[in-house]
């Protein structure tokens, strides 16, 4: 009998941990290859870590709510014959860690939370704290100038009081600046002539008290991680918004002309999305500057465009799979890898993979009847665009022969974008482009 080291995979760039969640098999069960053997979570999506091999669990090397490194040994299962077993878990640790201090994610994970950061001048030894503190805590520890003695008195949330990312992300964007020794640094005095403003001190939410009656509704794990994600993206970009009204009339007829064919010969039915998402990948070839994101006192200008589209997950909670290269597909291509994305949504199936890498991301506001709305900008991207509802409308039609009153299917867009790297001027340049895009469409366009 040999045994094999069933261990958390990679799962998707910038990935370096998982929070176990939930065991589906029991020490002394029976696993079948590909059976799903555990549950994880990560920041982006959860999923299931299924057996490479028959055979049978015999040990569980961590446990529920545990934190587990890329790459770290999670499972022991018993085969029949000989297997070379995979490396250790006390080996594949360090290569974890190392990779964890590798990856630039810990400013951009969770929503590229801006912080100042301060230098320390002696360097952190985490073998004088007594707490356990994971690899992801301890590099952000480290990017951000905390010392052991502030670690160390952080209310940690996890289990057995243990720190969490969430927790050292708040400490973060609540803290002062620390001085060498961990105390708050004194401000130097400076001559009442040149006297500095100073900064009035952060002020924090007032607790919201239940009266009775009420019900208190725990948020779930993606709910708070969106919750963050979102608060940390106002604080980081400088958001303002342009809006466009587009006249969809001739879309919308050559839609309702094609759809019913387009459904019998490719099995797939032709919505509005990825129509729109084509007039953007068109929009963004056309303006690239859009397809970036803003790092330091530097740009760094997309290769691929990956456009998000947030999709609705059973919960209610929104998530945004991505459409890889969607400046390469075709309309029919494009349909499918739409439909595809939004019922994997739908159903809890989509894959780490499905949710990295997006440049740029659209939301349709007008599922839910809205007109027009003012998105958050997706972090680290610099730009996204909402879709609001189409609409029949008198309008002003001009002819040749003189303007009249008629019937038109009209919607808005508004576009959201990071005024610190995108201007007014190609922020409206870029929603006019998808706006004409759509209006001239071909009402004889074959497909």
């Amino acid at each position: 009998m040999s045994k094999f080291e069933l261990k958390l995979p990679q799962m998707g760039e910038s990935v370096a941990e998982a929070t176990l969640t939930t065991w589906l098999k029991e020490v002394g069960d029976t696993i079948e290859m590909d059976e799903a053997v555990f549950e994880i979570a990560t920041d982006k999506v959860d999923s299931e870590v299924p057996s490479e091999v028959e055979g049978v669990l015999v040990e569980k090397l961590f446990n529920v709510d545990d934190i587990v490194q890329v790459g770290q040994t999670v499972a022991i299962i018993e085969i029949s014959g000989d297997v070379e077993v995979s490396a250790t878990t006390e080996d594949s640790a360090p290569a974890a860690e190392e990779k964890v201090e590798e990856t630039p994610e810990v400013a951009a994970i969770e929503g590229s939370i801006a912080v100042a950061k301060e230098t320390v001048a002696t360097s952190q030894d985490f073998s004088d704290s007594d707490k356990f503190y994971s690899p992801l805590v301890k590099n952000i520890a480290k990017e951000e100038g905390i010392t052991i003695a502030e670690l160390d008195a952080i209310n940690g949330t996890g289990k057995e009081g243990r720190v969490t990312k969430t927790d050292i992300l708040n400490y973060v964007e609540n803290r002062t600046s620390p001085s060498s020794n961990g105390t708050t640094a004194a401000p130097k005095s400076a001559p009442a002539s040149s006297a500095q403003p100073t900064k009035a001190p952060a002020t924090k939410a007032a607790p919201v008290v239940a009266s009775d009656g009420d019900e208190v509704i725990p948020l779930s794990r993606m709910g708070k991680l969106i919750a963050q994600h979102m608060t940390a993206s106002v604080s980081t970009s400088a958001h303002v918004q342009s809006f466009i009204e587009v006249d969809v009339t001739n879309l919308v007829n050559w839609r309702n002309k094609n759809k019913n064919a387009f459904l019998k010969r490719e099995g797939e039915k032709l919505t509005f999305t990825p129509i729109f998402m084509e007039a953007v990948a068109f929009a963004i070839k056309k303006f690239p500057l859009i397809n970036i994101s803003f790092d330091g006192d530097s740009v760094i200008k997309k290769k691929n465009i990956n456009i998000g589209m947030a999709a609705a997950l059973p919960d209610g909670n929104l998530i945004v799979p991505v459409i890889k290269n969607a400046d390469q597909l075709n309309l029919v291509g494009m349909a499918k890898v739409v439909n595809d994305l939004a019922n994997r949504a739908r159903n809890n199936a989509l894959k780490p993979d499905d949710i990295q890498g997006g440049t740029y991301t659209v939301t349709n506001v007008g599922t839910f009847g809205s007109v027009f709305g003012t998105p958050i900008i997706n972090q680290p991207q610099v730009a996204i665009l909402a879709l609001g509802a189409i609409r029949k409308v008198p309008s002003v039609i001009e002819t040749p022969e003189g303007d009249f009153i008629g019937i038109r299917s009209k919607m808005f867009l508004s576009h959201s974008y990071d005024h610190r790297v995108v201007n007014g001027a190609l922020g409206g340049m870029f929603i006019k482009a998808v706006a004409e895009y759509l209006e001239a469409w071909d009402v004889n366009r074959e497909i």
